[in-house]
């Protein structure tokens, strides 16, 4: 009989780690976007159809699907 299921895995401790990797890298997903997006000029967001102010819901959508 074993001690650990992998039937339980994903609520147990590996669950956990495998949710704060996930959590880390949609964070840095974020980031980059939010940091890219905000490197440009407002000419090179203007062609591309963005606003400044759109940079952080475009960042989160991209991370999260928001």
């Amino acid at each position: 009989m074993a001690l650990f299921s992998t039937n339980t895995a994903p609520n147990g401790l590996a669950g956990l780690r495998a949710r704060l990797i996930d959590a880390a890298n949609r964070r840095r997903v974020y980031s980059a976007t939010v940091r890219e997006l905000s490197a440009l000029s407002n000419r090179e967001l203007d062609d591309l159809g963005i606003s400044r102010s759109m940079v952080k819901s475009i960042a989160a959508e991209a991370a999260y699907g928001n």
